[in-house]
């Protein structure tokens, strides 16, 4: 599959190699054809940051600030001007619906004509006050010409200039607050994100430095990886901060035990070689990695080019953008906010029974890991005796689930409200409480026990690179029925397909299969 690549692509080729060539060491992966090889050429367009998508989800956040202020200001307007004495007739909220919709368009559309949404820098003060001025301004001049032109009579200018005034203030406002919390803000959106750096020499440094630099937009600078034995002064000096080191053995380890979001590699040619085990290493892991050098083992991730500063880097990345996931984050906290508060009749109800069926608390919480092995402490219903992980041990032989999982049909610890709890799956709605903290979201991999995860095969880590969810592809496929390998390779499946239009097709045959209790146990 060859094509010319336009600017700023990739353009991947299949070209021969050796028939002994390695293919992915993931069981289920989809093996290269025989006797290939993956050649990646990429023509230059100047990149994207690696701040861009930053940039974009502060900027969407602008907007729909911006969008918010624009309707306040309107009705704090006319509330202002219904309390003025005036010979002119006031008219009413209703007779606005369509200038106050004509204002809106115009607001926005003048601050997307003047980019104050395509790259925000909320830290930067002159800012702050330019923005709102260009866009007030200019909104202002053409509002009241239509409104002159359009003979919307019924319209008051004072009306008009009270709002003007008013959004102005409380988009300069609302920028100050942005202004003072820049930082907080940025780690708010995207989090912070563990580096690890590859390598040595100048390169490295100059990326260790630019992480240092840049720690307000969520990059947090973990250690350095040595290739060789060489040197200490091969590593980068002059940093704020001391940072631990390990060699390239160590990798695997250091990923399994700490939480590491990105891997840089910065080496010379004749490094490559080496660093093979270490890239499938980090792709099987699930970990963001990026490379200064056109090195492609192969591969399932998506490959694209980035700038760090002036710094070029090719990006391998197994799992979907963090800037598609936003979407995905709103409407969890919209939908599990809106379900807390209607089920919250149920919700006591359910207590209630629990508390008086059995002695013991109503909750029960349990560390559970979630996205990249973070733990979490996960909320249910208590749908066992008190004493039920007391028993375990005793009923292991019972065990019906092959891996690192136990389940039970009909568990003797369950309470019989329990039991019926479980069977509509009743018991799992105070996770409503981790997705609204955003701990988890409603589709995603089942979020596993620390003890699991530690028994997980390499190829099915990556599955922590998701949000846990309430339910997932192998909610369709039998729930509790399922072998532990083949839940790992649905919630794998899910990752490598991931859309929001999946999301929902899950969502909307999960609800029929939870009313009729089908494949709970």
């Amino acid at each position: 599959m060859v094509r010319s690549p336009t600017e700023g692509e990739f353009n991947i080729t299949i070209k021969p190699q050796s028939p002994d060539a390695d293919r992915s060491r993931r069981p289920d992966a989809v093996a290269a054809p025989d006797s290939a090889k993956i050649v990646a050429v990429y023509v230059p367009r100047g990149g994207s940051s690696m701040f861009a998508r930053h940039n974009r989800l502060i900027g969407i956040i602008f907007l729909i600030a911006d969008v918010l202020l624009v309707l306040t200001s309107f009705g704090l307007a006319l509330e202002i001007r219904s309390h003025l004495p005036g010979a002119r007739p006031f008219y009413p909220l209703s007779n606005y619906p369509l200038f106050i919709s004509l204002t809106l368009v115009l607001w926005l559309a003048v601050g997307v004509a003047a980019g104050i949404y395509r790259e925000v820098r909320e830290e930067d003060l002159r800012r702050v006050f330019a923005d709102p001025l260009k866009v007030g301004l200019v909104s202002t001049v053409v509002l009241f010409a239509a409104t002159f032109a359009l003979k919307l009579e019924f319209t008051s200018r004072l009306l008009l200039g009270i709002y003007a005034l008013i959004d102005f203030l409380l988009m300069i406002g609302f920028r100050l607050v942005a202004w003072r919390f820049a930082a907080p803000l940025r780690r708010s959106v995207a989090g912070f994100r563990n580096f690890l750096l590859v390598g040595g020499g100048p390169e490295l440094a100059e990326i260790a430095r630019t992480l240092e630099a840049n720690e307000d937009h969520g990059m947090r600078l973990y250690g350095f990886v040595r290739i060789q034995n060489g040197p200490a002064e091969t590593l980068p000096t002059g940093l704020h901060k001391s940072y631990p080191t390990v060699t390239l053995p160590e990798l695997p380890e250091l990923l399994r035990r700490q939480v590491i979001d990105e891997v840089i590699f910065a080496v010379a040619k004749d490094e490559l070689e080496m660093l093979r085990d270490a890239f499938l290493i980090c792709e099987e892991e699930g970990v963001k990695t990026r490379v200064l050098l056109s090195f492609f083992p192969q591969i399932i991730s998506k490959v694209y080019l980035e700038r760090l500063g002036t710094t070029p880097l090719l990006t391998f990345s197994a799992t979907p953008e963090d800037d598609s996931l936003l979407i995905k984050r709103g409407l969890d906290f919209i939908m599990a906010l809106t379900a807390l508060v209607a089920l919250s009749p149920l919700l006591l109800i359910l207590a209630a029974l629990v508390k008086l069926t059995s002695p013991g608390p109503v909750f029960f919480s349990q560390t559970r890991c979630g996205l990249g092995g973070r733990k979490f402490t996960l909320h249910k219903f208590r749908s066992m005796h008190a004493d039920a992980d007391l028993l375990r041990e005793e009923l292991e032989a019972l065990n019906e689930v092959d891996g690192p999982v136990f389940k039970i049909t009909n568990d003797p610890r369950c309470t019989p409200i329990g039991r019926f709890m479980r069977k509509f799956s009743l018991d799992e709605l105070p996770q409503l409480v981790n997705i609204i903290k955003g701990d988890m979201s409603f589709v995603g991999p089942r979020p596993p026990l620390p003890e699991e995860v530690e028994k997980y095969e390499r190829w099915q880590r990556r599955r922590l690179r998701m949000h846990p969810g309430l339910t997932c592809l192998w909610a369709l496929e039998g729930r509790s029925k399922l072998s532990f390998r083949r839940w790992m390779e649905l919630d794998l499946e899910y990752i490598d397909h991931w859309s929001m239009m999946l999301d929902w097709k899950i969502i909307l045959r999960t609800i029929p299969i939870v009313l009729v209790g089908r494949g709970a146990s």
